[in-house]
Parts: structure tokens; C-alpha cells; sequence
């Protein structure tokens, strides 16, 4: 391009942007359609980027929502947990108060003292081989080797060992154990023996001509000087005579569910009476009373 061509294309954009320049100034559409341009191309550019924002705003406070509610229910999970942990210790406390008020208002004289006592475990180390059990009490809170132990319902067995803080009981049912008892109505007296948990007692030595019946409850005879007399201990469920011996074939069950031993009582004597004087009040059958339960049905084998 020449040099005088360019002169002229300079000198007419200058005289176009003189007129513009002047048209301008008298109408501002220039003006206005800049101003209108850049205002769509800030909404063009603005818009994306402010509903961009406002996206991560509102993920941001949905996952601080979401971590503050994860955090809150794990905290409500927890404090269920707590509250129904509180609600079975409470219902354990509840259930154990109340089988402590039961073997507290046995009828005893006042030569004895009921000493409350839990089970802690059953078949254990050396004891094993018996019908036994540990319980939380030794010599020092009167667990002494010989102490007969019951509950609402009868005996239980006696002390077989003491430490100075827990003990073991020979259950009523242990084949080793030996117990010399007495029928309530019919006075027969007889030794009642343990056969282990899946039989019923034996009882041995009854008169046949005494008239020991189906139904008849046992109580301790005091005449073997372990246990005192009159307490109550098993209920016949068959009394047979035989062809080949003059006593009777007894069976009988225990009154005590050895299986649900949870709390039992020690029957300190604290009065002045030799062994084998000592006694109990005799029980009463009493319809429907809570201390001496209907006869369970157990078949003889």
C-alpha cells in the first residue's frame, strides 16, 4: 500500500470516528449499547460463577449438616444403649429385691439368723464331679462347713467348704448327699438321697405299714445331726410297695429349683441348743401359700 493511501484511510477513520464521536455525544446510543454489551457480559460471565458458588455453599452446609447429624445420632445410639443398659440393671435390681424380701419374711425363730447370700457360679474347679455350687459368703459372714442354706421354699443343701469370702454348697440333689427326713402327715421317717439333676430323689428306709402317700411333703428330721429339724425339703410323686423289701420304694422332688439358684439363705443358729436339739417351726400346708408350692409332677423312672 502506498504512502498516500494510507494518509486517506487514516483521514477517513479519523473523520468516522469524529462523526460517531459527535453522534454520540447527541444520542448516547453508543453509550447505551456498550453499557447494555457489558452488562450481558457480566451476567453471561457472573451467573455460572455465582450459581457455581452457591452449589458449594449449599454442599458444604449439607455435608457440615450431615457430619453434625452422624455425630448426633451416634450420640443418641449411645445414650440408647445407656438407657436400656439402666432399664435391665434396674430390672435386675427389682427382680433381686424382690426374691431378697421373699427369703426374708421366712417364718424363723429367733434362734436364727438368716443370713442373705448370691450364687456366684455353679460346677467349678475341684467341686466339679458335684451338685454344687459357689455362693459370696465364707467363715467370715457365717459360711461355716455344715451350715444348712435354703430358700422361700426349702433346702437347699449344707456349707461344704469356706474360704474367708465365698463357699460351696452341696445341693440337696448330689448323689454324695445324705439327709434324714420326715413325712408331715404320716411322721414315717426315712433317708432321702440325691441322684444327680436328671432324677428324682431317692427316699430310703420307710416303714411300709407307716402310710407314706403320693403328694406328702418332707421336712428335715434332725436325727443325722447335720440338719435341724423341720425344715422343708422335697414332695413325694410315687410311694410303692415292693415284693422283695419290707420299706417302701419312695421317690420324691426337691421343693427348691436347684437349676434357678440365684440367691439363697444361710441359717445361722444362734442360740444354746446342741445340734441335734436344734429345730425349725415346723411348716403348715396352707392353700395357696407362697412359701410351700403345689406338687410338681415329675415322673419316677
Amino acid at each position: 500500500m502506498s504512502i498516500r493511501r494510507l494518509f486517506a484511510l487514516i483521514l477517513c477513520l479519523l473523520f468516522l470516528f469524529m462523526g460517531l464521536y459527535s453522534w454520540n455525544q447527541r444520542t448516547a446510543t453508543l453509550d447505551n449499547v456498550a453499557s447494555e454489551v457489558g452488562l450481558e457480559v457480566l451476567y453471561a460471565v457472573f451467573t455460572p460463577l455465582h450459581e457455581a458458588r452457591a452449589s458449594i455453599k449449599e454442599f458444604w452446609n449439607s455435608y457440615i449438616d450431615l457430619v453434625d447429624m452422624r455425630a448426633e445420632n451416634a450420640k443418641l445410639v449411645a445414650r440408647v444403649k445407656e438407657l436400656e443398659n439402666a432399664m435391665l440393671r434396674h430390672s435386675e435390681n427389682e427382680a433381686e429385691l424382690k426374691r431378697l424380701r421373699e427369703l426374708l419374711s421366712l417364718p424363723l425363730n429367733d434362734d436364727w439368723r438368716a443370713i442373705a447370700a448370691t450364687v456366684l457360679t455353679g460346677r467349678m474347679g475341684p467341686n466339679a464331679v458335684l451338685e454344687s455350687v459357689t455362693i459370696n459368703r465364707g467363715y467370715l459372714s457365717g459360711a461355716t462347713p455344715g451350715t444348712p442354706l435354703m430358700t422361700r421354699q426349702g433346702l437347699v443343701g449344707r456349707i461344704l467348704r469356706s474360704s474367708a469370702h465365698s463357699s460351696t454348697v452341696l445341693l440337696l440333689i448330689d448323689s454324695g448327699c445324705r439327709v434324714a427326713v420326715l413325712g408331715q402327715e404320716s411322721r414315717a421317717t426315712g433317708i432321702l438321697a440325691g441322684r444327680g439333676a436328671q432324677y428324682p430323689l431317692d427316699v430310703r428306709f420307710v416303714d411300709r405299714t407307716l402310710g407314706l402317700k403320693e403328694g406328702e411333703m418332707l421336712i428335715t428330721s434332725g436325727l443325722d445331726g447335720v440338719y435341724p429339724r423341720g425344715i422343708p425339703v422335697a414332695r413325694v410323686i410315687s410311694a410303692k410297695q415292693t415284693e422283695y423289701s419290707q420299706f417302701l420304694q419312695v421317690r420324691a422332688v426337691p421343693l427348691v429349683q436347684m437349676q434357678t439358684l440365684e440367691n439363697v439363705l444361710l441359717m445361722e443358729y444362734t442360740g444354746a441348743l446342741p445340734l441335734g436339739e436344734r429345730s425349725f417351726s415346723e411348716p403348715r400346708e396352707i392353700p395357696n401359700s407362697p412359701f410351700f408350692p403345689p406338687p410338681k409332677s415329675s415322673p419316677a423312672p
